[in-house]
């Protein structure tokens, strides 16, 4: 089966985020499937540009084909990122046929803006594929509720027919949130269309990274265990959504506790945590710089528990599928998971703590009692949250249930 996948997003190994069309297209190549990833030359979320000359440039990584498509640059949410994306879908409008000659069976449009589900539905008729509309955020519905932007706004309205038309058109409507049937269908999507296939990891891959910290963070966790403490993890993005000012506050709560608070990345907020944290004198918690992908299974080995918060959204009355979550619980670490969203993963893989979002004394009563476990308890926590994972989370599984909704 020849699968298309355009996300204007998509990244690699080599690239950097977003992986998930990466993983699924190596596990669709391994089933002797043929996909190629067609994505924008230019995307925030990516550490590594590739090159293209001219107007697009093919390219294969780890025997998966890529057509990267030149698209101006951008560095924030303004109307250049918004130029970005018309530039991505003119180029594919306007290369349809050609697309249309790799002679796809299935078009997968997976862009989070549903704009691009025009071209991939053009590519799919002139090519008698089937038409599958991934949806990763809800838009734009989340520009609405998220950023305040009119209804009326002539790009909010743009995206509304693109989503309807998606809705209306598409063969299937696969989404990583469990609960988006119930805003699509809203949108003229019949029931029937919907799939529900989660974010995932890639486990044979995540074991087998050995990569070691670097110095200064093996040094920071090497002395905090030594000096007998509970060290609780954050290792991800430091910005508005993540909950770390609950995080802060939870930490002013536990001074008198030999527990520390270690929290890795980068991010906008990360300085205005750190004054946070200095304004109150707190001498618990530690951060540190950003590390590799290949340092994340080291660094979440050396916590004792690890933490995940939201701010709290509308937006998770349809769910939520978070990658950081998948990362803590294939490190097999009890979790405290602070979010309150129709789906809970942590509840349901029985791997650690849920306690309501922006909750500071909620988070700390759970430090306290995961502190009060002995290691066996902790470990078999841990545990179940990694035997969670690899049954319904890992890449293989995931393809080969995209595949059987395929079929």
């Amino acid at each position: 089966m020849n699968i298309l996948t355009i996300n204007h997003y998509a990244g690699s190994p080599r690239h950097g985020m977003e992986y998930r069309p990466f993983y699924l297209a190596r596990e669709w190549k391994r089933s002797n499937h043929w996909p190629c990833i067609v994505a924008a030359s230019v995307s925030h979320m990516r550490r590594v540009s590739p090159r293209v000359r001219g107007t697009a440039r093919y390219e294969q990584i780890d025997g998966i084909s890529y057509l990267w498509v030149k698209t101006p640059r951008y560095q924030k949410n303004d109307w250049r990122r918004a130029a970005n994306m018309f530039a991505f879908v003119f180029r594919l409008m306007t290369n349809t046929q050609r697309l249309a000659g790799l002679r796809p069976d299935v078009v997968i449009a997976s862009s989070t803006y549903p704009l691009d589900n025009l071209p991939a539905f053009l590519i799919a008729k002139k090519s008698r594929a089937k038409l599958i509309y991934e949806v990763h955020d809800l838009w734009p519905l989340s520009l609405i509720e998220l950023g305040g932007m009119s209804q009326a706004h002539p790009f909010i309205l743009l995206m509304q027919w693109a989503e309807d038309f998606a809705c209306k058109n598409a063969d299937l409507v696969v989404s990583l949130l469990p609960n988006a049937d119930r805003h699509l269908v809203k949108r003229g999507m019949a029931p029937s269309k919907f799939r529900h296939i989660p974010n995932g990891i890639a486990c044979d891959e995540w074991e087998s990274a050995s990569e070691r910290l670097p110095q200064m963070h093996e040094r920071a966790l090497n002395g905090l265990h030594a000096q007998g403490e509970f060290v609780l993890g954050y290792a991800g993005a430091h910005g508005i959504a993540n909950g770390l000012n609950t995080l802060v506050e939870a930490a002013s709560l536990l001074e008198s506790s030999q527990v520390t608070m270690v929290l890795v990345g980068q991010g906008p907020e990360k300085e205005k945590i750190q004054y946070l944290a200095r304004q109150k004198g707190l001498t618990n918690m530690v951060f540190l710089p950003p590390v590799a992908k290949s340092c994340i299974p080291q660094l979440l080995s050396r916590m004792d528990a690890l933490y995940i918060g939201l701010k709290k959204s509308p937006l998770f009355r349809f769910g939520i599928s978070p990658n950081k979550l998948m990362d803590y619980m294939m490190a097999a670490k009890p979790v405290i998971g602070a979010i309150e969203a129709s789906n809970d993963m942590v509840s349901l893989a029985h791997c650690g703590i849920s306690v309501p979002a922006e909750s500071p004394s909620a988070v700390a009563e759970a430090i306290r009692e995961l502190m009060c476990l002995d290691e066996p308890q902790r470990i078999e926590m841990g545990l179940r949250g990694k035997r969670y994972l690899r049954a319904g989370n890992d890449y293989k599984v995931l393809a080969a249930k995209f595949i059987d909704y395929l079929s």
